[in-house]
């Protein structure tokens, strides 16, 4: 299993900080969609995580992993209004894989590397229910937003665009 230390400290985090948690084991799946209905939960109450590419200018590049709703687009210009920054896009995945270290469709809602920026949505630490995959397809969490909020100490921005057609 690719990232299987990823799924480790997860766990391991979720574990010593005594944060309640609940594990849910389904089909590989990786689109939100898809696996919310796996999960048996709608799209809003999934974590869906982008890692982008921030160029404030032209010698500084950021990383930042973008977190909104998962019926909800991540809206572009609203990160680059955020960080002052010149453009805005979608990491490649090389880059996205390593600095989240996890496969596309496993992307943890928490940063583990200094690299790598974590910017919330405030509707996602709303949520009284948050459901993500756990750094694996085959496997999902579910933490309240308010303790998904205490444990990464995110910068909440409004960053959710329109939900996706």
């Amino acid at each position: 299993m690719p990232y299987a230390d990823t799924y480790q400290r997860l766990i391991g985090l979720l574990d010593t900080s005594a944060t309640p948690y609940r594990l849910i084991d389904h089909e590989p799946e990786g689109s939100t969609e898809a696996v919310s209905a796996l999960r048996g939960h709608p799209a809003s109450y999934a974590a869906k995580c982008i890692v982008l590419r921030v160029k404030i200018d032209r010698r500084t590049t950021r990383h930042v992993l973008a977190v909104v709703p998962g019926d909800r687009r991540v809206d572009l210009d609203a990160v680059r209004t955020l960080f002052g920054a010149r453009y805005v896009g979608f990491s490649d995945a090389s880059t996205a894989e390593r600095l989240a270290q996890a496969v596309p469709g496993t992307v943890l809602p928490f940063s583990f590397d200094a690299a790598l920026e974590l910017v919330v949505d405030p509707e996602v630490v709303a949520l009284p229910q948050l459901y993500f995959n756990a750094a694996r397809l085959d496997r999902s969490v579910v933490i309240s937003g308010a303790d998904y909020a205490r444990l990464t100490r995110p910068r909440i921005e409004s960053i959710a665009g329109p939900a996706a057609p």
